[in-house]
């Protein structure tokens, strides 16, 4: 059973009469019948081509013959190791899925060279890599196509055997793979845009054939589908809409999100891409905030610019709490948001700042002596770039984040943002937790590159209110991209630098703190915060 349960609402009248809104102009069943004008009429281009994901339970089940017989074939030839490569929705839908069903999946949405290693360091023999990219224009799935190719036939592989893409019809991508005569290409429906692209060939295909029950996720989707499309105040879509709404008019927003025993793993990662994405945006929008459970700093004791969520059962923190099955919350989460972008205003399907970053990438990988900029200071195994925002002149990491912090404004957030290896540095997710509960502020903590196709989206274009922490380390061996004249390493830090280009040209304080150890720059990272004492 799906269901949205109020703990607490502040704002109940509010609620009530958005929710009324919702209803009377009959929006849930606009939505499902895939009216592209209920956004207004700068969205409704948009909007016509992006409206397919509310079918997906019923369209998506046509893969299934194709998906099985692909999977019977393949573990007849002893294959059946699962690498995706992906980014944004690519790799978040398909992650959350295998996670959740216990089995297993090698997620590449990274370009750090010591992470690529490790998945290509894996049985070969048993391998075959998902290359999941509406285009095949993304710069990180294409370099991991690169290198697994040259590696599957360096080993004496076929390679073109071991690659399985999903794409868009009448994608660059559809037209090389075919040309290269790769294993399988599945072709997902153009009409749904990435971050709603769980119930898709892109969310589908790399979870069954990791071994996931992909048919009893679009079940549990159907099931929900009919009420979440009922033009009524109790539709759990139109409440969670009405609750973000309201919060939102009243200065909350951001949205914590809190595992509470739902059983799915990894949920809020998903949503984060799909709410930041979706409504950040012309300067307004909702920043999720994913901590690690309900007993988490920012979420224990959220503030008022913030709605605090358990996805499971209610906890005395939460002030909303979503239980529902994987396929169900999907769905749910899916309508909520677009929902939320009537009430906000805003177009939910686009993401007008997104390449503002990859252009500040390509850039810097076009003159890469641009990248060897001088550190500010050195502090240890730390340097520290670019604090020219800072109200003193800093010498250590522990006067930068306590300047950083000072720089905030008094309802922000800080983005800590990690260039790493987020299967090897894992370590680093610790310092959320430990600035957020020495701040105060509502704290975010993301794997670089990946939240680039995620909430890069809201850092430029939703509310002007954060302060950034990037963190870049050197790495050990770097990874030729085969074809293309730079490294992953090189991609890496071009990415790192790219992105904090395009925030400081936003007038946001971004600081650089790069590692030139990274286990001893963690220690001297922790020992920093805690040394502030903000």
């Amino acid at each position: 059973m799906t269901s949205v349960e109020i703990v607490r609402s502040p704002n109940a009248d509010q609620v009530s009469t958005i929710a009324a809104d919702l209803v009377a102009d009959s929006v849930p069943s606009k939505l499902t019948a895939q009216d592209p004008t209920l956004w207004g009429p700068e969205a409704e281009s948009e909007a016509g081509i992006r409206l397919s994901w509310t079918t997906l339970h019923e369209t998506s089940r046509a893969l299934l013959p194709d998906l099985v017989a692909l999977r019977e074939e393949l573990h007849a030839e002893g294959v059946d190791r699962v690498v995706l490569a992906g980014m944004g929705g690519s790799s978040l839908a398909p992650e959350v899925i295998t996670r959740t069903a216990g089995v297993p999946l090698v997620v590449l949405d990274t370009t750090d060279p010591a992470q690529v290693a490790d998945a290509l360091a894996g049985d070969l023999e048993r391998t075959v890599i998902v290359v999941s990219s509406k285009s095949g224009g993304t710069v990180e799935t294409d370099s991991h196509r690169r290198i697994f190719e040259k590696a599957f036939t360096d080993a004496g592989i076929d390679a073109a055997s071991r690659i399985v893409v999903v794409t868009d019809p009448g994608s660059p991508l559809q037209k090389a793979s075919e040309e290269a005569g790769y294993r399988k290409v599945f072709l997902a429906d153009p009409n749904v845009g990435g971050r709603y692209s769980a119930l898709t060939a892109f969310g589908l295909v790399p979870s069954y054939l990791a071994g996931a029950n992909v048919e009893e996720l679009l079940d549990d989707a159907a099931e929900v589908a009919k009420l979440v499309s009922e033009d009524s105040a109790e539709n759990p879509a139109v409440v969670l809409a009405a609750i973000f709404g309201a919060a939102h008019a009243h200065g909350a927003e951001k949205v914590v999100f809190a595992d509470t025993g739902s059983g799915i793993k990894g949920f809020g990662d998903w949503a984060e891409q799909l709410i930041a994405e979706s409504t950040g945006k012309n300067g307004t929008g909702l920043l999720p905030v994913v901590v690690e459970g309900p007993g988490a700093e920012g979420f224990v004791n959220a503030r008022s610019d913030a709605t605090t969520v358990a996805i499971g059962p209610a906890t005395g923190s939460a002030s909303v709490a979503v239980e529902g099955k994987l396929g169900a919350q999907f769905l749910l989460w899916e309508y909520a948001t677009a929902l939320v972008g009537r009430v906000l205003g805003i177009n939910p399907f686009d993401q007008p700042d997104v390449e503002a970053a990859k252009k500040a990438s390509r850039a810097l990988l076009d003159a890469p002596a641009v990248a060897a900029t001088i550190p500010s200071f050195v502090d240890g195994p730390v340097q520290g770039h670019g604090t020219d925002w800072a109200p003193r002149k800093v010498n250590t990491v522990a006067e930068a984040l306590a300047a950083i912090v000072e720089v905030a404004p008094e309802h922000g957030y800080i983005s800590v943002q990690a260039y790493l290896d987020r299967i090897d540095d894992a370590s680093f997710e610790l310092l959320r937790a430990e600035i957020a509960k020495r701040t105060h502020l509502q704290t975010t903590f993301g794997w670089g590159p990946r939240f680039l196709h995620s909430t890069g989206q809201y850092h430029k274009g939703g509310h002007q209110n954060g302060v950034f922490i990037q963190i870049t380390g050197e790495s050990g061996d770097d990874l030729e991209v085969p074809g293309r004249p730079y490294t992953l390493a090189q991609l890496q830090l071009a990415q790192a630098l790219g992105d904090g280009q395009v925030l400081a040209e936003h007038g946001r304080p971004v600081l650089r703190l790069h590692l030139e150890d990274r286990i001893a720059g963690l220690a001297q990272l922790v020992e920093a915060v805690q040394e502030d004492g903000s």
